[in-house]
């Protein structure tokens, strides 16, 4: 069988649409591609995010979509600086910024949420 091949999509729900556009554009500084009557495309480093406006949705507990950088405290640095604030899991271990480190030190992760609740990540390997 033959590989799919295209441009990458994941799919975001959310309840607000205009907070969540608001956010992902303006706070997490993705570039909107294009918009319809139904939702929103932003730009990710050759893939793309689908906001889908859902009045009923609910949040789940674990990540929707994250980000592999190479710096994480300076990312996580410059997100707190525009307002965002990482999630603090009791019991983990996280440092100041809300980072937690790996056993062996050589993985980091810190999460936080967006408008609507959905989970997402920075992550350092």
């Amino acid at each position: 069988m033959d590989r799919i091949t295209g441009t990458t999509v994941t799919f975001i729900n959310v309840a607000n649409r205009d907070r969540a556009l608001a956010f992902y554009r303006d706070t997490l500084g993705l570039e909107l591609r294009s918009s319809d009557p139904h939702g929103d495309f932003l730009e990710l480093d050759g893939a793309l995010m689908r906001l889908t406006a859902m009045a009923d949705h609910k949040p789940g507990a674990h990540p929707v979509l994250g980000w592999n950088v190479e710096d994480i405290s300076a990312a996580a640095a410059s997100l707190r600086a525009r307002g965002v604030t990482f999630t603090i899991y009791d019991g983990m271990g996280q440092d100041d910024l809300g980072i937690w480190s790996s056993p062996d030190g050589k993985t980091k992760v810190a999460w936080f949420n967006d408008p609507d609740g959905n989970v997402l990540s920075l992550s350092q390997a």
